[in-house]
């Protein structure tokens, strides 16, 4: 099934009015859903035998930004025995200080893969996965201040008394500008005999 045609069958299935935006205009063309909507959408496009996307392939998290006041989450499916790709989309609105972070129903039930993924997306967006079994971060430490891939997030300037910003990490490791001085000459050298370019 093409593009067309799977837009086509969810229409069918689930009625016009839960495809909120269909953009075709891109490299990969993706279909924009109601947020509510999304499992059992998902769960059709999985067990129906005319789609059967069996793998989940990825699961992204999109900040908008604080202009913008929205946040995304996109879905890259795929049939292995049919080879077609989808990607859809949700769009909910962001968060600020002091009210509760947006939310999207979990799809681990359909696909276990999405566990993993829609932790990562909370842990360092802060876009909560309703119903997901375990919902806690995954990368920060659990009490870690912030979800740092949001565009205004602030680095916190200690984590239990430990200094966070180590503003000359680079300068002082010898990753910049400082040559590595080797304290002792290896026993056998041997120069590199690949030919250099002009």
């Amino acid at each position: 099934m093409n593009f067309e045609e799977i837009r086509d069958f969810i229409v069918d299935t689930f009625g016009a009015g839960v495809i909120l935006e269909t953009k075709t205009d891109n490299l990969q063309p993706y279909l924009v859903l109601q947020a509510e909507r999304l499992p059992e959408v998902c769960l059709q496009l999985h067990d129906n035998a005319l789609t059967y996307f069996d793998f989940l392939s990825c699961i992204t998290g999109i900040d908008n930004g604080p202009e913008a006041g929205t946040m995304e989450v996109a879905y890259n499916l795929y049939s292995i025995p049919y080879n077609h790709h989808l990607m859809l989309k949700v769009r909910v609105p962001r968060n600020t200080a002091g009210e509760p972070m947006p939310a999207v129903p979990t799809l681990s039930h359909i696909w276990r893969t999405a566990d993993w993924h829609e932790r990562e997306i909370f842990d360092l967006l802060g876009i909560y996965f309703t119903d997901h079994p375990d919902m806690r971060r995954i990368l920060c430490a659990a009490d870690w201040e912030g979800h740092p891939l949001r565009k205004d997030y602030k680095l916190q300037d200690y984590y239990h008394g430990i200094k966070v910003p180590y503003d000359q990490h680079n300068e002082n490791s010898g990753f910049r500008g400082e040559p590595v001085n080797l304290t002792a000459k290896p026993d056998n050298e041997f120069g590199d005999k690949r030919e250099k370019p002009e």
